[in-house]
């Protein structure tokens, strides 16, 4: 079950950006949510084929290697715009005002630093799988049943460009929050001690009863 979002809205413009590329994070997550129900319906077929007619699913392993960018890169910009990643609170929960918010400005920084690199690393990987001039515009496919591996390879730098577009709003966000003194920014996540965690989600499941 989700839980409630930290990240508060107004009228400004970084605000209006950060909903308009929300629907874009949101749609890319409910893929990774079908990639995962399609990996069940991959396994499911699979092992009745096997069971029932000793002929399991042709490509089975090959299908995962297909499926499983989707469910490990699609939702990340999604995670990272809730603050659903793993990450110690330990100083920066202890913090306060421009102090936090500095903290999270240097922290973010330097992971779209991080970020812009495994783009160019991750481009470089497919660019050396991709070929106009190959069948199937591939230079390597799949072990079993000769699959393309380009398109899932296209993914990983498409996922982590889009999240370095979601680091940029954050960026703006905590930066404004730092110079104007902000309480309460917009367009980040904000942190929540364990008591509010439980609040809000006790609040959740009185709205969902």
């Amino acid at each position: 079950m989700a839980g409630p979002s930290t990240v508060l809205e107004d009228g400004s413009m970084l605000s209006r950006l950060d909903q308009t590329f929300l629907k874009l994070e949101r749609f890319m997550a409910l893929i990774s949510g079908v990639a995962v129900f399609s990996l069940m319906v991959l396994a499911v077929v699979s092992v009745g084929g096997r069971n029932m007619f000793n002929a399991p699913l042709p490509g089975y392993v090959d299908w995962i290697e297909q499926v499983m960018p989707l469910i490990a890169f699609m939702g990340i910009s999604y995670v990272m715009r809730e603050g659903g990643h793993i990450r110690m609170d330990i100083v920066i929960g202890n913090l306060r005002g421009r102090a936090m918010w500095l903290a999270e400005l240097v922290s973010v920084v330097l992971v779209l630093l991080l970020m812009l690199a495994l783009v160019w690393g991750s481009w470089s990987h497919f660019d050396r799988s991709f070929d106009f001039n190959a069948p199937w515009w591939s230079r390597d496919s799949s072990i079993d049943i000769s699959i393309p591996i380009w398109p899932a390879k296209l993914l990983v730098p498409v996922s982590f460009s889009i999240l370095c577009l979601r680091l940029v709003l954050q960026i703006w966000g905590y930066g404004r929050a730092f110079v104007l003194g902000l309480e309460n920014p917009v367009a980040v996540p904000l942190v929540q001690g364990a008591a509010e965690q439980a609040a809000a989600e006790a609040d959740q499941l009185d709205g969902q009863g």
